[in-house]
């Protein structure tokens, strides 16, 4: 394993998701960050970009702030890259799936790839 998966948290990262920490999540991405975003509205042909922490906090803050539950599984890290599955479970019964590779530098995130599914 390269020195730059090593140094890589993905057991912070776990944890933060499933607790619904922002700040802990924003700290694991690189200041120009990239995040690609797909779903059945962001396609894609044409998904949802957020560039640098801002945006980044902003979508983060978003989920964080919503009555669900997160789980993060099948995690693997490699050389520079990491990837898991992340379910979610709202109240009333809803579920999202989202699967995320991650693309890692000096143990910083500075590309994600989310690929979300909800029920409908």
């Amino acid at each position: 394993m390269s020195a730059t998966a090593s140094t890589f948290d993905l057991a912070a990262l776990k944890d933060a998701i499933e607790r619904s920490d922002a700040a802990g999540q924003l700290a694991l991405y690189a200041p120009d960050a990239e995040v690609r975003l797909v779903d059945r509205i962001t396609t894609p042909g044409s998904p949802r970009v957020l560039r640098g922490r801002d945006e980044i906090a902003g979508w983060i803050d978003d989920v964080c702030s919503r009555d669900m539950s997160h789980r993060v599984d099948q995690q693997v890290v490699g050389d520079g890259r990491a990837a898991f599955a992340e379910s979610c479970r709202y109240p009333d019964g809803t579920n999202v799936l989202c699967m995320t590779v991650l693309d890692v530098e000096g143990g910083r995130i500075v590309r994600q790839l989310a690929i979300q599914a909800w029920d409908e």
